[in-house]
């Protein structure tokens, strides 16, 4: 693996605003494992936005107080569930499955991509995404969330994001909304690339560092079991610990 120092450089960046604390986040990579070489989907922002305009990034964004009203149609993987309440702060096993939930919830708002099962009676659901989900007949399907990478946006940023990275095999796609993604949206194209392709595009520094996790995942079996690198700044240095 690539030095993070050297990756993720931070004295050139800006770093005169306030120390906020980060917001949890959480963003999820479909992988389609299909083919001879496995594809990832990325989807590029709008340059109109104040944050990352013209970006290839990943499906993802904070996580939203009704994320945790949602039952899902199938749990986290056990071994998924333990690594997400791991590290520094430690979290709750129900602020876990909440993380897993806004990553669903958010590459269904953004990519029309509903990871679900079909089911009979769905619970009343808040507005928005979720009551969509549900009008379709779908609840979250958590089984196949694979936990790959956490990392902390580094200190005196204009915004932090505490971001878990999650990733799913493109096959547990239940459902596709159409008209999402167009001109005036978040994201105004989705592209399949191959890793080495996608880490080719105009990307956020630390997704091209988790990409390069993924393939080695991937080529490692892309099993629940694998370890987590969690990125952080400590004492004024990149770091990158297992859980």
């Amino acid at each position: 693996m690539t030095d993070l120092a050297q990756r993720l450089p931070g004295a050139e960046r800006d770093q005169s605003h306030p120390n906020r604390r980060p917001k949890d986040a959480a963003t999820l990579i479909l992988v389609d494992r299909s083919g001879k070489e496995p594809k990832v989907l990325l989807g590029r922002r709008h340059h109109g936005h104040v944050f990352m305009p013209g970006k290839f990034v990943f499906p993802g964004g904070r996580i939203d107080k009704t994320d945790r009203l949602i039952k899902p149609a199938a749990a986290l993987h056990p071994q998924t569930q333990k690594k997400l309440m791991r590290g520094v702060p430690k979290i709750s096993a129900e602020r876990a499955r909440s993380l897993a939930l806004t990553a669903i919830r958010e590459t269904f708002e953004e990519t029309g991509l509903l990871l679900g099962k079909p089911v009979k009676k769905i619970t009343a659901a808040p507005n928005g995404p979720w009551a969509e989900m549900a009008r379709l007949g779908y609840a979250p399907d958590l089984s196949g969330l694979h936990f790959i990478a956490r990392a902390i946006t580094p200190p005196r940023r204009p915004r932090r994001f505490d971001t878990r990275f999650f990733s799913v095999d493109a096959g547990a796609v239940a459902h596709r909304a159409d008209g999402i993604v167009h001109a005036d949206a978040e994201l105004v194209e989705l592209v399949w690339l191959p890793i080495a392709e996608a880490r080719k595009l105009d990307l956020p520094t630390i997704t091209g560092v988790v990409l390069q996790e993924l393939e080695s995942r991937v080529a490692a079996g892309f099993g629940h079991d694998l370890p987590v690198p969690f990125y952080r700044m400590l004492h004024g240095k990149f770091q990158r610990q297992l859980l």
